[in-house]
């Protein structure tokens, strides 16, 4: 069960949008591509700065297209999205009280997508810390601990968060000690995250329903990325905007999103507005070395989902 309506014009529009792809990109292999996109058709109830209530905004229905929605494949930094909800729930609840530091680290996780940022961010969320390996008891606690956001994701009901895992910090070198311990001998609990998944969490942060109309809208001053090239970071080797979703977009479009990139997938999940065009949610994964590293396959995706939003 998804959260959406599949309809034919978007399955038709989808389907060839894919078939385009894979005819331009021959190193793309059908089961290393996975999309979930969402129209908002008018009366448009997102952006709004939560003007709806929770219960009125899910029972307005949305229609959208998902190939491979329900795969689960190894997210990167699109994970960061989800630790962002889940430190706003905790501060709403008062679970845990905010601070310079912590406001910061949120910043940078989102915005340059800082890996030591998002460690202090799972540290404070689940009241853990890395270090040397521990024994038999005290791990089996703190592994009790780490998975806290899991279990908050699944408490939501929602049938998307079933298969996910989200429970690993993200590493530039990769985990030693007592994370790698958690990892798994074979990586076996390696952070899992599917389109349609992502997708529903940011529905609902651009719904103005993701644990308040307030928090919902800092998340979406956070997300939001600048299109103009001068605005862009010229000291990084990825800005989340060149080679992403944001690169197939004109200049005049405004976009909030996640990207997450490896050797081995390049992803992006974005909400995007085109002046005179319907609002529309989209989240694209690729896997494969050759493809992590192509600057040019999420662009044509978006270029062509944009495209046919303005045949709608």
């Amino acid at each position: 069960m998804v959260f959406f309506n599949k309809d034919e014009q978007l399955e038709n529009l989808g389907n060839g949008i894919l078939e385009a792809t894979w005819a331009t990109f021959p190193t793309l292999a059908r089961n290393q591509i996975a999309i979930t996109w969402v129209v908002y058709d008018p009366p448009v109830p997102v952006n709004t700065g939560g003007a709806l209530t929770p219960d009125a905004f899910w029972n307005h229905s949305v229609r959208g297209f998902t190939y491979r929605g329900v795969e689960r494949i190894y997210p990167a930094s699109v994970v960061k999205l989800f630790y962002l909800v889940a430190a706003n729930e905790w501060l709403e609840k008062g679970m845990i009280q905010t601070s310079k530091e912590l406001e910061r680290a949120l910043g940078d996780m989102i915005v340059d997508s800082s890996n030591d940022a998002t460690s202090l961010v799972v540290d404070i969320l689940t009241g853990t810390t890395s270090g040397p390996e521990l024994p038999p008891g005290p791990f089996e606690t703190w592994k009790q601990q780490r998975y806290i956001v899991n279990r908050y994701y699944q408490s939501l009901g929602w049938d998307e968060m079933e298969t996910i895992n989200v429970c690993q910090k993200t590493w530039g070198d990769g985990p030693y000690g007592r994370e790698r311990a958690f990892y798994g001998e074979m990586f076996d609990n390696r952070n899992m995250l599917t389109t349609s998944a992502i997708a529903r969490l940011l529905h609902s942060i651009v719904g103005g329903v993701a644990v308040s109309s307030g928090r919902s809208q800092a998340m979406m001053n956070i997300l939001k990325r600048s299109l103009n090239p001068e605005d862009l970071p010229q000291d990084v080797e990825e800005d989340q905007v060149t080679g992403f979703l944001s690169g197939g977009l004109p200049q005049n479009a405004q976009i909030w999103s996640k990207a997450g990139w490896t050797s081995q997938v390049r992803h992006d999940a974005a909400y995007i507005e085109i002046p005179d065009k319907r609002p529309y949610l989209l989240v694209v994964f690729t896997e494969g070395k050759a493809n992590a590293k192509s600057r040019d396959i999420l662009p044509f995706v978006s270029q062509s989902v944009a495209a046919a939003i303005g045949n709608l």
